[in-house]
């Protein structure tokens, strides 16, 4: 069968580490979001000033609902904030709105990584919902090629995973520069503020890159224990 007792004994340490993750930017977002920052610029005032700073000019701004919902799309050029960032001059407000703005920049500059997880978006779309139901139905009939046709789709899942990393990372990396470059944060304790959101808000794409390999290697080791028999 393809799910067993076996299957979270691949899978825990990817949930282990994507709860971890979660409780530490939820800590980081909660403490630092109740800290102004030294500007007292909300999130969509820090936007519109490095929008301008940085040639994002194509960029429009909109409200998002929920939290931590912020988001940057290519597709229409749309920067989307959350209430508790766009309307709050907080240390994390000013993080995430830099981070999602890193992310604009990005596709100004035609940033390899994003334009390939751009191509992927379909194959991913695909390969998650497909990929799946050909491994259970290829292990449930032992019909170990079509199997193995659908790792090969899941598997694209794994790629995307390991694509968006270095994008969040830079785009993390591009925040942390406007930020020094505009003078917007000019404290240490900003500073801290800044690498404790964006850090935090980093583990969880490790996290899903670590889950997405182990599912990955359950399912090929189901085939290979198959394939032995």
């Amino acid at each position: 069968m393809p799910f067993s007792p076996t299957y979270f004994i691949f899978i825990l340490p990817g949930l282990v580490l994507s709860i971890i993750a979660s409780i530490a930017v939820n800590s980081a977002y909660k403490k630092w979001s109740q800290v102004r920052n030294t500007r007292n610029l909300t999130g969509l005032q820090v936007a519109d000033y490095l929008k301008s700073r940085y040639n994002l000019d194509e960029i429009s701004f909109t409200q998002t609902q929920g939290t931590l919902s912020d988001h940057y799309d290519p597709r229409s050029k749309t920067l989307a904030l959350s209430q508790n960032v766009g309307a709050v001059p907080s240390v994390a407000a000013m993080a995430i709105t830099a981070h999602e703005l890193g992310h604009a920049a990005q596709d100004r500059d035609n940033y390899g990584p994003m334009k390939l997880r751009r191509v992927l978006v379909p194959v991913v779309n695909i390969g998650s919902n497909v990929g799946m139901i050909l491994v259970i139905i290829g292990l449930v009939l032992n019909l170990l090629g079509l199997a193995t046709i659908g790792i090969i789709l899941f598997a694209s899942t794994t790629v995307f995973s390991l694509v968006t990393l270095p994008i969040e990372l830079d785009a993390s990396k591009r925040a942390k520069v406007m930020l020094e470059e505009s003078q917007l944060m000019t404290s240490d304790e900003e500073r801290k503020g800044v690498n404790k959101v964006l850090n935090a808000a980093a583990w969880t794409y490790v996290a899903g890159l670590v889950t997405s390999v182990l599912q990955l290697l359950y399912y090929v080791s189901l085939i290979s224990g198959r394939r032995r028999r």
